[in-house]
C-alpha cells in the first residue's frame, strides 16, 4: 500500500495521492487509508478544497457530509478519521481529483512559505476540540442550497487544516475567523431577509 510520506509538502502530497490512484475513480475510503499519519488535517484538506475552488462541480456535492463527519469526531476528540460504510463508499473520480491538485497547488505552497510552528497549542488536544466545534459549523454551512455558499466556509476549513498540518496556530485563528464571520453573515441575512417578510406580509 503506498503511504505519503511524512516530509513531502502538503501540495506534493496532494499530486502523489493522484499518482497512486489506480483506475477512474477513487473511494474516500481509499484516500483515508493513503494519508496514514496526519490523517484529520489532510482529509479536511482533501474534502474542502472542491468546496472553495469555483466552477469545479459535482466533487463539493460528494463531499460535504463526509467533511461534516469529520468535524464532529474532532469536536468528541478522536484522534483517528473514521468514515460508515455508506459515506467511505463514496467515489471521486481521478481526473476530477488531479484537477483539484493542480488548481490548488500554487496558492498551497504560498501558504506553506509563510506558515510554520507557533501557538501550537491551539492546534493540539484539547484545545481542538473547540476547533471541531467550529468546523461543524463550516462544513454545515456548505450544505445550504444556494449558488456560491459553500466558497468562504470552504475556504475557513482549509484555512484551519493547513493550520493542524503546519502546526500553525495563526492560520487556524485566521480560519476559525473566516469562517465565523461567514456564519454570522448567514445568520444576519438570514434575521434580515425574516423581517422583510414579515413586514410584507404585515405580521
Amino acid at each position: 500500500m503506498a503511504v505519503v510520506a511524512q516530509d513531502m509538502a502538503i501540495s506534493d502530497r496532494l499530486a502523489k495521492l493522484v499518482a497512486d490512484a489506480n483506475g477512474d475513480t477513487v473511494s474516500l475510503e481509499w484516500i483515508l487509508t493513503q494519508l496514514h499519519e496526519r490523517a484529520f488535517g489532510l482529509f479536511l484538506l482533501i474534502l474542502a478544497l472542491p468546496c472553495c475552488i469555483p466552477f469545479l462541480y459535482g466533487i463539493p456535492q460528494i463531499v460535504a457530509l463526509p467533511l461534516m463527519f469529520v468535524s464532529v469526531q474532532i469536536l468528541l476528540g478522536r484522534r483517528v478519521p473514521w468514515l460508515p460504510r455508506k459515506l467511505s463508499a463514496r467515489t471521486v473520480s481521478t481526473d476530477g481529483l488531479g484537477t483539484l491538485a493542480r488548481r490548488s497547488a500554487p496558492w498551497l505552497k504560498r501558504i506553506e512559505a509563510v506558515s510554520r510552528p507557533r501557538l501550537t497549542v491551539l492546534t493540539q488536544p484539547p484545545v481542538d476540540r473547540l476547533l471541531g466545534l467550529a468546523l461543524v459549523l463550516f462544513s454545515a454551512s456548505i450544505l445550504v442550497p444556494l449558488p456560491g455558499t459553500n466558497t468562504v466556509p470552504g475556504f475557513a476549513v482549509v484555512v484551519v487544516a493547513m493550520g493542524l498540518l503546519q502546526r500553525d496556530g495563526i492560520l487556524v485563528l485566521v480560519g476559525a475567523a473566516i469562517g465565523t464571520a461567514w456564519i454570522g453573515t448567514l445568520v444576519f441575512a438570514g434575521a434580515t431577509l425574516a423581517s422583510l417578510i414579515k413586514t410584507w406580509l404585515g405580521l
